[in-house]
């Protein structure tokens, strides 16, 4: 189909898979959502959770639709290499404004032949890895991430509803087989079974969440601030992208996010989901990560927190300030001797 072609071609340079569902619903996958919230594993997660049967049932947001076009953006770039990271990778610049661009060229070459289009990024109207596996992008992984071949889980996933009848994509028959990397390799145990995760310890939910972080979980934080790659970088096909390419120093320390204005903090995180827009929940953040890597210089800092007005981040960094004192008190020459 020329349509179709074209889309592909727009696709391939961006580097770009793509892949054609209809919209029927997703039955399987709204079952497996409402148990999770009954079960309180989705914890605090919103976007999809809010409706379920909204973003399951594509149809009813978009009642004229005929077909999904679905995108696979890969996202690493030189730089990504391996190493832990205070951002997730994902985050550090604006990667979806590569996807936005490409979402808009495919629309706009739908709406130039005649058709309607709706975009459909990060929205609460569409599963969108559900859409991704059954347009033929990739297969759902252990970690509940999709894998497309020849990139492995670093992508970022957008569609593009029309009413354009075209043909649909064959889902992709592959899946992670016994490889189960990912499960042992989270810092929390969030993936509870293959497929299956508890928000309520994934630490990525849990720093664009209100509220205090969990004090069992802050340790397992280390020096994040803002995601986790610990699930993509553990899968084999993730690790061999990274191995690709070279590390960089990530500029982005605690001390950094702590010691910023609330206006500069915002512009620094204009792309990320922060709870509110409050710049609170990235100093929470960025103090459970000061706890945990700070040297004895940090101390100063912690103690500020401690008598801020602000009785979430009193909290944080009185627990931060305990583990510097401590750790100080452990290296310290009087302690070694």
């Amino acid at each position: 189909m020329e349509i179709l072609e074209e889309l592909n071609r727009i696709a391939e340079q961006h580097r770009a898979v793509l892949g054609v569902t209809d919209l029927a619903p997703f039955p399987e996958v709204a079952a497996a959502m409402w148990s999770r919230i009954e079960d309180g594993s989705s914890a605090n997660l919103t976007f999809t959770y809010k409706d379920p049967r909204k973003a399951t049932e594509p149809a009813r947001s978009f009642p004229w639709g005929r077909s999904i076009v679905v995108v696979a953006m890969p996202y690493l770039s030189d730089g990504d290499g391996p190493g832990t990271r205070s951002v997730a990778r994902f985050a550090d610049g604006d990667r979806y404004a590569v996807l936005t661009s490409l979402l808009e060229e495919i629309a706009d070459h739908l709406e130039q032949t005649g058709f309607r289009t709706a975009t459909v990024v990060d929205d609460d109207r569409l599963v969108d890895r559900a859409a991704a596996v059954r347009a033929g992008i990739g297969w759902w992984g252990k970690s509940t991430m999709v894998l497309t071949p020849g990139i492995g889980p670093w992508i970022l996933i957008g569609s593009t509803v029309t009413d354009a009848v075209l043909p649909v994509s064959e889902p992709t028959r592959r899946s992670c087989g016994t490889c189960d990397a990912c499960i042992p390799a989270c810092p929390t145990g969030a993936i509870v079974a293959p497929g299956v995760l508890d928000a309520r310890r994934c630490l990525a939910a849990i720093f664009q969440s209100r509220g205090d972080i969990p004090i069992d979980l802050r340790p397992a934080a280390a020096g994040r601030i803002y995601g986790c790659d610990d699930c993509l970088t553990s899968c084999p096909p993730g690790s061999r992208s990274l191995e690709a390419l070279s590390p960089r120093r990530n500029g982005l320390t605690p001390a950094a996010i702590l010691e910023m204005n609330d206006e500069d903090l915002n512009a620094v995180a204009d792309h990320w989901y922060v709870p509110g827009r409050k710049m609170r929940f990235l100093k929470r953040n960025a103090l459970v990560a000061l706890g945990n890597t700070g040297g004895p210089d940090a101390i100063a800092l912690a103690r500020t927190f401690a008598s801020h007005d602000d009785e979430m981040l009193v909290r944080h960094a009185q627990w931060a300030l305990e583990r510097l004192e401590e750790r100080s008190d452990r290296e310290s020459p009087s302690a070694i001797r």
